[in-house]
């Protein structure tokens, strides 16, 4: 079975980020309060900032490990990546955006492959639209498929829901939550909505002040809350 497994410690800002856990089939849900150190958890993970020190592999394949010198470019880590901004190209359509992150010798093959990603998430009839033509639900689910295009062998989601209105929150969610269970590719995802963390149903990790404070599934954290934090997050709507 394919796990990414992480232990790492690096600066962010004013912070230090000590992060280790390992995701396979169930998603890991990575929560906190603003300015905890999640989104560069991700990035460090991603390749795009670097750590001080530990180890990221994933199916047994170092990805980096700062005592062997171990460094994989972010492209060769084949790690998908969905933003909180989702980072949509305005002046190409939705096909030509999804090709733009797929794996591919031949433009062929990278359309086939945007196709594909598409067609996973219910989006084909998106696929000659502009980004300035979605609604924030149907941008999100193109940003999937561009991170989905590149055949990743795992995934980083970064508040994948925050942009989404309450009135489209509900469905998307629920139709992310059934999309990872289908793929069971290793998965984090940054959120801070309760809602989020009870739809996904994986084990969750809190993060403060760039440290983890608590571990375990959302039941456990409700009857045991560490911090603060978690008793506000678990306490309900």
């Amino acid at each position: 079975m394919t796990a990414l497994e992480v232990d790492l410690a690096g600066a962010a800002g004013p912070l230090t980020i000590d992060l280790a856990f390992r995701a396979a089939e169930r998603p890991l849900v990575l929560v906190g309060p603003n300015g905890a150190g999640k989104t560069r958890a991700l990035l460090m993970i991603l390749g795009a900032a670097r750590p001080a020190r530990g180890r990221v592999t994933l199916a047994g394949e170092p990805l980096y490990d700062a005592e062997r010198g171990v460094d994989v470019p972010v492209e060769r880590r084949r790690i998908g990546f969905l933003p909180q901004r989702y980072a949509l190209f305005p002046h190409l359509d939705v096909l030509a955006n999804v090709a733009f992150g797929a794996r591919g010798a031949s433009r062929r093959d990278r359309l086939q492959a945007a196709q594909e990603a598409l067609r996973a998430l219910d989006a084909e009839a998106l696929a000659p639209r502009r980004p300035e033509a979605l609604s924030a639900g149907e941008a999100q689910r193109v940003a999937l498929a561009r991170a989905l295009a590149a055949r990743p062998r795992a995934l980083l989601l970064d508040e994948p829901l925050a942009a989404l209105d309450v009135s489209i929150r509900r469905d998307t969610r629920r139709i992310l939550a059934e999309r990872l269970r289908a793929w069971t590719l290793p998965t984090v995802v940054v959120t801070h909505d309760r809602a989020d963390v009870e739809a996904l149903d994986g084990d969750v990790l809190v993060m403060e002040a760039g440290t983890i404070v608590q571990r375990g599934r959302l039941p456990d954290l409700t009857a045991h809350p560490a911090t603060d934090f978690v008793r506000e997050l678990t306490a309900g709507p």
